[in-house]
């Protein structure tokens, strides 16, 4: 069972630089609006990407999609943590409860 993470404790530990955050969406989506620093990894690209994005199987991730309703980010961290991720976490509410909160996103792909 993944543990959830406040939007609040995501906030400081973006700011701390202390977790990889993954928009589970797909890559539209993400193009639109992501929250900073997300890198986008969905579920049929887990075992593909995963190793690539997040190398180190002990580091803290953070899966999210657009909201509660959505079922993208528990599936994805649900794949990460059977291939053997130790500190994954979901932001439940995703990028709608972040918006709605006023926090800033990015738009586009990666650089």
């Amino acid at each position: 069972m993944t543990v959830t993470i406040t939007r609040d404790e995501l906030r400081d530990a973006l700011a701390a630089g202390t977790v990889v955050l993954l928009d589970t969406l797909p890559a539209g989506y993400y193009e639109q609006a992501h929250l900073p620093g997300a890198l986008n990894l969905v579920e049929s690209d887990v075992a593909r990407r995963a190793a690539e994005l997040v190398p180190d199987l002990a580091t803290p991730v953070v899966t999210y999609c657009s909201n509660a309703a959505c079922g993208n980010s528990k599936a994805v961290a649900a794949l990460l943590e059977r291939a053997g991720y130790t500190d994954v976490r979901t932001y439940r509410d995703g990028i709608q409860d972040w918006v709605e909160a006023g926090l800033p996103v990015e738009t586009g792909v990666p650089a």
